[in-house]
């Protein structure tokens, strides 16, 4: 209650309803502000419970978030002994440990450069969560009024940043080597670096992609984007990154939905010594998935950078190659289908591709159909942020995030989200009205839950347990429900964007909510499957083999460098 009232009268204060709000708020505020930050304010015991899923999930994808939590007062503290002997007590700090780079509990006054220090820790290197929980009488215990001397914060050490040259000739050898080389492009990568960077590296000439938390750092309509490939990604990326023989990946943890659960046949056509990998942390250059054959501790940062003021080079064949794959293989594949009356979110993305403005942000759901539709569809502009967190996976994640993004002053916040995991989030549609964010909710109403739906039908013959309403899954009427917050709701038909009304409020100030009828039995293609073996077990098939199947001479066609078995 102490630390209330002193931020009420230092800081801008946004009151949420739920605890995971305030934590993924912060998050994606923290993403997308240039030069300030936020944090979560929560109270003791529930409040740390409640915001563990937003620490978990920034934790995972590597960014800064800092939680401050309540605590009861130190004589109170149970310290193991029992249970519980304050009101409202739990351990947050053995509860946010795992997920977090820093978990402490305050229980005296202590001095600034403690705190400083602390919260430092959270911004350097590897981001990550940083957890303070202040006991009651140590808010409330008289302190010295002293000046907080921060100074500036190094995102990256000196170290790695020293040891950036030698790895840029590394790298600079191997493309001078190569004859398909590509550059990936992760989010540990900052978007101003990449921004920087542009135009140096168009110059330069080496095919870019990126991964999913790398996706606004090179545009779909820069001269060297070739794709985003991942699991759910793109089918014409995943086939040109497995035909190149060079790869330098930049920033990228290189985690298993960015290479395929078959990681051994990731990057099959690389020669020995040519996959790279730029990294901080040290763990994920040695865990062995996967193969890496050049682990370099140094800064994307300023790797990139280098790179992009080298010396232009040529690869006509193989960027020949990579324009005739994409002219060749659809990003929407023309497998799926979706009954009369009902709009493909594809499709949708599409349209909202040609409308959305330089100046906006575009907020993917978390898990889903409204995160992966977007993330392979959605055809990015130089100066548009996405941003999503695929980590966790967590349902319930949109609309908190959009909130994030809306309170650093964007123009325009777009959120998809799917209506299983927008109903974990409603309840703030109230913080949303109150502010009069520019929040566009586009919620895919596809009756419950796509994946397990999909899941149940393919796995399990159809005996379907709690994935739509037939099957004991409950819905409000989404139209009633955002005019019972304040906020304009209205439908969008199959036609999308033409629907009358629907570009009004798009380009309306203040939030609007776009509900979208989605086919319950809607189709989403490519996907990487798993198939049967020879002596009947189940393994996954690697990235570039997605499902449906190519046909058979446009394979023969597009894999030149692959053995003819794992086409």
């Amino acid at each position: 209650m102490h630390l209330v009232n002193a931020a009420r009268s230092r800081m801008t204060c946004i009151p949420v309803v739920h605890e995971v709000a305030a934590t993924i708020a912060a998050e994606y505020f923290n993403v997308l502000s240039e030069g300030q930050r936020a944090y979560a304010l929560v109270t003791a015991g529930p409040g740390i419970t409640n915001a563990l899923t937003g620490m978990a999930g920034a934790f995972l994808e590597s960014r800064d978030v800092l939680v401050i939590s309540g605590q009861v007062k130190s004589a109170d503290l149970s310290r193991g002994e029992v249970r519980q002997r304050g009101i409202q007590e739990i351990d947050g700090v053995s509860i946010a440990a795992p997920v977090s780079v820093v978990s402490e509990r305050i229980e005296s006054p202590i001095a600034d450069s403690v705190l400083v220090e602390a919260v430092t820790r959270g911004l350097t290197d590897r981001k990550g969560p940083v957890y303070l929980e202040f006991c009651l009488d140590a808010q409330g215990a008289p302190v010295a009024q002293s000046a907080v001397h921060a100074g500036e914060v190094a995102g990256v050490s000196s170290a790695f940043v020293q040891a950036a040259p030698e790895a840029i000739t590394l790298i600079e050898q191997s493309l001078d080597e190569a004859e398909r080389p590509v550059i990936l492009v992760g989010g540990g990568v900052a978007y101003r670096t990449a921004r920087l960077a542009a135009e140096g590296l168009a110059r330069l000439g080496v095919p870019l992609m990126t991964t999913w938390n790398g996706f606004d750092r090179v545009a779909d309509d820069h001269p060297c984007f070739s794709g985003r490939p991942n699991t759910w990604g793109q089918r014409w990326a995943n086939i040109v990154l497995s035909q190149a023989d060079c790869i330098v990946s930049l920033g990228s943890r290189l985690g298993i939905q960015q290479t395929g659960f078959n990681w051994q046949e990731w990057g099959p056509s690389a020669g020995s010594g040519t996959v790279i990998q730029v990294e901080v942390d040290e763990a994920e250059l040695g865990k062995g998935h996967p193969r890496v054959d050049q682990p370099l501790l140094a800064d994307a940062n300023a790797v990139l950078l280098g790179l992009s003021e080298g010396s232009p080079r040529e690869y006509p064949q193989w960027w020949q190659y990579i324009d005739s794959v994409r002219d060749q293989v659809p990003v929407i594949d023309p497998e799926n289908s979706e009954a009369e009356g009902f709009l493909s979110p594809y499709d949708l993305m599409r349209q909202l591709s040609g409308e959305l403005m330089p100046e906006d942000v575009l907020v993917p759901a978390s898990s889903g159909s409204g995160q992966f539709v977007p993330m392979e569809t959605f055809e990015m502009k130089a100066g548009q942020r996405v941003v999503t967190n695929k980590g966790l996976a967590s349902m319930g994640y949109g609309l908190a995030a959009a909130m994030g993004a809306a309170a650093t002053g964007a123009a325009r916040v777009v959120l998809v989200e799917g209506d299983g995991s927008f109903s974990q989030s409603i309840q703030e549609l109230g913080t949303v009205a109150l502010q009069a964010w520019p929040v566009k909710i586009f919620l895919l109403d596809n009756d419950g839950y796509a994946s397990i739906r999909t899941t149940q039908r393919n796995y399990f013959g159809g005996a379907y347990l709690g994935c739509d309403s037939a099957t004991g899954l409950g819905f409000p009427d989404w139209h009633t429900l955002g005019q019972a917050f304040g906020i304009p709701t209205v439908k969008v038909g199959p036609e999308g964007l033409t629907t009358p009304g629907v570009r009004d409020l798009l380009n309306a100030p203040g939030p609007g909510m776009f509900v979208v009828s989605v086919d319950p039995e809607q189709t989403y293609f490519p996907k990487v499957t798993s198939r049967v073996t020879e002596d009947g077990s189940m393994t996954s098939n690697p990235l570039h083999s997605m499902s449906p199947p190519l046909p058979e001479d446009l394979a023969e066609r597009l894999f030149r460098w692959r053995p003819q078995e794992v086409r």
